[in-house]
């Protein structure tokens, strides 16, 4: 439900309910390389109904910008189709669609002043007199920056930038608002602060938000819905909660988290023990070579170890510490402590569960185990098969 099927049947048109849809059908866009095209949006298809929160995550270069920017006009498709509300626009210019965009360097004009630089769009839609002061009032006061109407961008802050190019994006009524990762640019506070806006906008708006990032903290904290790309794929589509625990291969697991991959072969339960007692799900989808990972992107390793693996989050295991500490039953791999860091409320623990396998545990820091725990215990990661899932080598 969440993907297209792979039949090219046309999309039906939108009723005015749905004026905020958006429906990418069978999309593929290359641009020209040193060489052969390279392709950089390909087949993809979406829909993003009205009114929803919905990002486009993945690393540099898996095509969600560019998918951004089809949808925009700013780029046409080579295949596909692309429905706006009720409306094919395959083809159609920018301004010929009614979509705005905000862009990382908020692309505000230098020589008008915050009013002006709102009112820009309203005046090419022949908006005048009280009707534009009315409307231009209206989204500075719903981004809180009516007081600074009279100030030019560069006497404004980043943050206050941020939110006049909102304000200018909305005030002409756009039925999809478009965001290429207008956050990158603000220190990590003012960031926080700034996707808490955000979803109050689109909530107080009831605006549809595609907001396009390479992080998955942004993304999980505002979206209803999260694409993850990659190569220019959708790979996965669902809810930040459905990524997370949920991931449908090992470039997801990865990509969103830290991910713990624990060979079967390893985990003290026994073959005698069904599948169902270590993980409830399964998976025969996966990227990447045989091996376990641990961490994310900048914090993995792969090893030699071949074989079905199982899948679980950091957080999702429990630590105990002392040969007689283990619960009797239920799954779990047995290691020495050779880590330990603490964040304040959460304390990371590594343990290496043989020479090229380790398992990262994230605990609550004030337990017991964890305060007791020395480099070289004896410890075990112990988990819910609810938590769980294997991964087909």
């Amino acid at each position: 439900m969440m993907l297209k099927s792979e039949e090219t049947q046309r999309p039906e048109p939108a009723s005015s309910s749905r004026r905020g849809t958006v429906v990418l059908d069978g999309v593929t866009k290359s641009f020209p390389g040193s060489g052969a095209a390279k392709t950089v949006v390909d087949n993809l298809s979406l829909t993003i109904e009205t009114g929803e929160f919905f990002s486009l995550l993945g690393p540099s270069g898996c095509g969600k910008t560019t998918t951004l920017r089809l949808i925009a006009g700013l780029e046409q498709v080579d295949s596909g189709r692309i429905w706006l509300g009720d409306k094919d626009s395959t083809g159609l210019p920018a301004h010929s669609r009614n979509v705005n965009t905000v862009f990382q360097n908020y692309a505000l004009f230098p020589h008008l002043n915050v009013f002006d630089n709102v009112a820009y769009g309203l005046r090419r839609q022949q908006v005048k007199g009280p009707e534009l002061r009315r409307r231009v009032r209206e989204a500075l006061e719903l981004v809180h920056m009516f007081e600074y109407a009279f100030r030019k961008p560069q006497q404004l802050s980043g943050g206050q930038q941020q939110r006049i190019a909102l304000a200018r994006a909305f005030v002409t009524e756009p039925s999809v608002l478009l965001l290429d990762e207008p956050l990158a640019a603000l220190d990590l506070k003012l960031r926080e602060s700034m996707q808490e806006e955000l979803k109050r906008l689109q909530r107080e708006l009831q605006l549809t938000f595609l907001f396009v990032t390479h992080d998955q903290s942004e993304a999980f904290a505002m979206s209803d819905r999260v694409g993850v790309m990659d190569g220019g794929a959708l790979v996965q589509v669902g809810t930040p909660e459905e990524i997370y625990l949920h991931p449908v291969n090992r470039f997801v697991a990865t990509f969103v988290g830290r991910a713990n991959f624990i060979p079967l072969s390893l985990i003290e339960s026994g073959p005698e023990v069904p599948l169902s007692g270590i993980a409830t799900r399964r998976t025969d989808r996966q990227l990447g070579g045989q091996g376990t990972e641990v961490g994310g992107p900048s914090d993995s390793q792969t090893t030699s170890v071949a074989g079905p693996t199982i899948f679980i989050r950091p957080e999702r295991l429990g630590l105990y510490v002392g040969l007689e500490s283990a619960p009797l039953e239920g799954p779990r791999v047995r290691g020495a402590i050779i880590d330990r860091t603490f964040a304040g409320g959460v304390t990371t623990v590594r343990l290496a569960i043989r020479e090229d396998v380790e398992v990262i545990v994230t605990c609550d820091s004030a337990s017991l185990d964890v305060r007791g725990a020395s480099m070289g215990d004896v410890a075990f990661a112990v988990w819910d098969p609810d938590d769980a899932t294997v991964f087909e080598q």
